[in-house]
């Protein structure tokens, strides 16, 4: 009973400090950098690599109060530009560590985000756009993907979640092909990743982050498409993802040992 209390006294911990970071954090250190940013020629670039640095200090501090939470990074992660990078999801940290992994980077956000005070004007200083093309919203889409080829060019990533939402058993859904067109009409990269565990430290539907309990949390590149592979049709690229995704969740599914991947990085 004491172990089990003692853990839910860190799992208390760890939440209150990562709530903590994202207002306190935000509000008294990074917003006055976010202003001055807005106001440059460069403000999309800057808020990214803002983005990054105000996700990497969140991931510093969550790794630093949950040590029986081993991370597992694939490096060459950090070296992707101007490609698409697809993922499956499993928690609202999937996003944010991507954020923080991916150099410069933007993605695609629910249009009901937007309409939050301050965090919507972020998100639209980013450069990020609305899953939406009818409504108000139509337009910033728009203009998004107009720029698109170019931002990509000049090294930046669109990282998107093919499956539109969270798995709540680890699956892999049906698969929406926009990442795939938009990839294609750029002639850009197609970066397949797989997020592992993520669920277990902050699980769909919880307020409390589970930092007691042993997990190992593990990011990987499992397959690179290059813009040559072009006679791959949009269904066949999607198998292709589909199958890289599978293959890394059967792979790592079950309890690994100590090894880690060539090339990983263990937190």
């Amino acid at each position: 009973m004491k172990i089990r209390n003692t853990g839910r006294l860190a799992d208390v911990a760890v939440t209150l400090a990562c709530w903590s970071y994202f207002l306190f954090v935000f509000l008294f250190f990074f917003s006055p950098f976010y202003l001055a940013a807005s106001l440059s020629p460069r403000s999309e670039y800057l808020i990214q690599r803002l983005n990054r640095a105000f996700y990497r200090g969140f991931f510093a501090l969550l790794r630093r109060m949950t040590p029986r939470q081993q991370w597992i990074i694939d490096q060459g992660i950090g070296d992707i530009h101007s490609s698409v990078v697809v993922c499956n999801h499993l928690s609202y940290l999937d996003p944010i560590l991507l954020f923080s992994l991916l150099g410069r980077a933007k993605t695609i956000v629910k249009p009901v985000f937007f309409a939050v005070p301050v965090f919507g004007w972020i998100l639209r200083r980013a450069g990020y756009f609305p899953a939406t093309t009818n409504g108000p919203l139509a337009g910033l889409m728009l203009e998004q993907m107009e720029t698109m080829r170019e931002y990509l060019s000049e090294g930046g990533n669109l990282f998107i979640f093919p499956q539109g939402t969270r798995s709540r058993d680890g699956s892999i859904g049906p698969l929406n092909q926009g990442a795939f067109k938009i990839a294609r009409y750029c002639q850009a990269p197609v970066y397949v990743l797989c997020i592992r565990n993520t669920e277990r430290l902050f699980t769909p539907g919880k307020f409390f982050f589970f930092a007691a309990r042993p997990n190992r949390i593990n990011v990987s590149i499992v397959d690179k498409i290059l813009p040559d592979s072009r006679h791959l049709s949009l269904p066949e690229l999607n198998a292709r993802v589909r199958q890289g995704m599978e293959r890394c969740m059967h792979g790592i599914a079950g309890e690994a040992g100590p090894e880690t991947a060539a090339g990983a990085e263990t937190l």
